[in-house]
């Protein structure tokens, strides 16, 4: 297998596992120690891999020449009913997945914008730094769609009134609507994906979108 492929799948599976980490560890402080108690407050890949959305999907997507490789591991349990804040505590718990990205995205930007200082253009731990922006800004893009089950579907639920009934029929078939959104929106996501790329990009690392790619490979 490609090395790329293979770094790509191996900083894919660390960005969820610790997406879902921060999940729990925000409603454990929020309250909530069911994640605790299921022991999922670990980075031990094991506890948190999901058969299809850490491995099938990924090699799927690899095997079909998919521009994005994306996946996702199980999510932590967590009972929104502990929480010290009902209102807004659920779209703390949602928010703090990409936010654990978007962290994971500027520590890699900034390493790699000192060693691009420092006259370092190549190697593969520049090309590791390079997926790991791409990888975990696509996360933290993706997954703030409000759609359940996607993470910004708490923010909506906190910020736009509706029935116990309404939300948990929307949870229900949100997986089916979420298919619907990905394949009738798919420019749409790649739009925005790109346009946050590339505002990150400028911003933390300094370079062209097209100068980032270059290091990709």
């Amino acid at each position: 297998m490609d090395i790329s492929i293979t770094l790509q799948i191996i900083i894919l599976i660390m960005s969820v596992v610790i997406h879902e980490v921060s999940h729990g560890y925000m409603a454990y402080w929020l309250g909530d120690p069911t994640a605790k108690y299921a022991n999922r407050l670990n980075f031990n890949p094991v506890n948190h891999l999901d058969i299809f959305g850490s491995f099938i999907v990924p090699v799927l997507l690899i095997i079909s020449h998919s521009p994005f490789l994306f996946g996702w591991a199980k999510p932590v349990p967590y009972n929104p009913y502990n929480l010290r804040n009902q209102k807004y505590g659920p779209a703390l718990v949602g928010l703090a997945g990409p936010l654990s990205n978007l962290i994971l995205a500027i520590i890699a930007g900034v390493i790699l914008r000192a060693l691009m200082v420092f006259g370092v253009v190549e190697g593969i731990f520049l090309q590791i730094l390079v997926i790991i922006i791409f990888i975990n800004i696509l996360l933290m893009v993706f997954n703030l769609f409000p759609i359940p089950p996607l993470d910004g579907s708490k923010l909506l639920f906190a910020l736009i009134p509706m029935s116990e009934h309404t939300k948990m029929m929307l949870e229900q078939y949100g997986f089916v609507f979420l298919l619907i959104f990905i394949v009738l929106f798919r420019g749409l996501i790649e739009l925005v994906f790109f346009a946050t790329l590339n505002y990150f990009i400028h911003i933390i690392v300094g370079v062209s979108l097209n100068e980032f790619f270059l290091l990709m490979r």
